[in-house]
């Protein structure tokens, strides 16, 4: 198979799917156009090409003889050592890289691992996604940074809670936030945290596509589905001791050296920790993500989302009845930006770009629920009361947001036919359509006696943007 690194791409890079139409409200189809990138990412057509020449030579990896495992074994390898020059580590260098499904099952693999005892701290951040929040909360005490009223925090906030007693066993941090696409300042925060001998934990998913991965992190993660390679790979990284004792995460077939009724032998890390049959596809595909973003590199990559984010902040920002939460228009960010209009709930905003322009953005809470309270300034009662009524069945009040995040195949104009759509709301303008909520989901749709003028899609009984 070619391995080879493309050459010769320039951002934007079309992604499998663009522009295709879609129906809409006013019975036109429209091409679709995703503005969902921090969610989850269309695969690069390099990516499909990879995967489907790959498919006819699949066999089971490690374990077998024939050629085709034999093929398929050193594909899986060689995922493995791709990912770990993709965050500047070689394969001998004390490091292993364990393919998993994605981030937050990497970091709660992690934080099994790792054998915390409920008396241990970890340090981490309001901002953090719940991937980086749930699994050190539910095997530790966690002691939090706060952020200010932009979602900002400094490395001497961090260091400041890395001080206080007991000292914690860990701190774990976004490398990116989902909601605002703002970084913080990593180097300084892993040098804070490496002088007082604490290692660090960074939760890369936001981060891998967009910017190079902080190479003093002892422990990273992030996901093949938000880097182009939507096929169910994602990376644990770490050092290789971290893995060479104790029971792993998963137990089964392949973590063995030898297996009696009253003994089990465990074998070494990475195979330790990855039993039973691997994602050999997912592992091709992230592969070959990280091959094509190596040919474009970073400083083309880098300065196309520059011009991304920079318009779309900017004009959202400038829109009459616009919030753009957390840093200002001008701050250096991903190409993310999260808001809300005035007098119109988050769900409707969201169902209408979807139904009357075929723009697919993210709405809610974002899987960032601390974050998002305090980037919209709600008190701890307000929470507790959106609290109750989701526990009586009623998401029709739920506080949330609307998010448009762009990639690497994103176009300025793009950005303008969002930001013409969003002007269009919030200036009033009536839909085309009557819309109804549905207070078991929160979520707005062409009601049923119009909905033979949108588009007709199945209706499923989950909330879009759970949390």
């Amino acid at each position: 198979m070619d391995t080879r690194a493309p050459s010769g791409l320039v951002p934007p890079v079309a992604l499998a799917g663009d522009g295709t139409p879609v129906p809409c409200a006013d019975g036109a189809e429209r091409p679709y156009l995703s503005m969902d990138a921090a969610a989850s990412t269309a695969a690069l057509g390099q990516v499909v090409a990879r995967v489907a020449e790959f498919v006819p030579w699949y066999s089971s990896v490690h374990r077998g003889a024939g050629y085709k495992s034999q093929l398929s074994t050193c594909a899986y390898e060689d995922a493995r050592s791709a990912a770990l020059a993709f965050a500047g580590r070689s394969r001998d260098g004390g490091d292993v890289a364990i393919i998993c499904r994605n981030t937050t099952e990497a970091l709660n693999h992690l934080a099994y691992r790792l054998r915390l005892a409920r008396d241990d701290i970890v340090v981490t951040t309001v901002a953090e996604h719940h991937a980086n929040l749930l699994p050190w909360s539910r095997a530790a005490t966690c002691r939090y940074v706060e952020c200010g009223a932009d979602g900002t925090f400094a490395a001497s906030d961090v260091a400041a809670a890395l001080d206080q007693r007991p000292s914690p066993r860990l701190l774990a941090v976004t490398a990116a936030s989902n909601i605002t696409g703002w970084m913080p300042p990593l180097a300084a925060i892993i040098s804070a945290a490496h002088d007082r001998g604490i290692p660090v934990v960074v939760d890369a998913a936001q981060l891998a596509p967009h910017r190079p991965l902080p190479a003093g992190a002892d422990f990273l993660a992030w996901s093949g589905h938000k880097m182009y390679a939507p096929f169910g790979a994602g990376i644990l990284l770490g050092p290789w001791h971290a893995f060479a004792d104790g029971d792993p995460f998963l137990a089964g077939g392949g973590a063995v050296d030898l297996v009696d009724l009253d003994e089990v032998l465990w074998t070494g890390p990475p195979d330790r920790e990855e039993a039973g049959s691997p994602n050999v596809i997912g592992a091709v595909a992230l592969h070959a993500a990280i091959d094509t973003l190596a040919g474009i590199g970073w400083p083309a990559l880098i300065s196309h989302e520059r011009r991304v984010a920079a318009a779309l902040r900017r004009g959202l920002a400038a829109i009459p009845g616009v919030r753009l939460l957390g840093p200002g228009p001008d701050a250096e960010t991903l190409p993310v930006a999260t808001f809300t209009v005035d007098g119109v709930p988050h769900a409707l905003v969201a169902a209408r770009l979807a139904t009357e322009d075929a723009i697919g953005v993210r709405h809610g809470c974002f899987c960032a629920h601390p974050y998002l309270m305090r980037l919209l300034g709600y008190s701890r009662e307000d929470v507790r009361r959106y609290r109750d009524q989701v526990r009586g069945g009623d998401r029709s009040a739920m506080p949330g947001a609307i998010r448009a995040s762009a990639g690497i195949n994103t176009t300025e104009q793009d950005v303008a036919r969002l930001l013409a759509a969003v002007a269009r709301i919030a200036a009033g303008e009536p839909p085309p359509v009557r819309y109804c909520q549905d207070p078991r989901t929160g979520d707005y749709r062409p009601c049923a006696e119009t909905s033979g003028q949108g588009p007709r899609t199945r209706v499923h009984q989950a909330p879009c943007s759970p949390g």
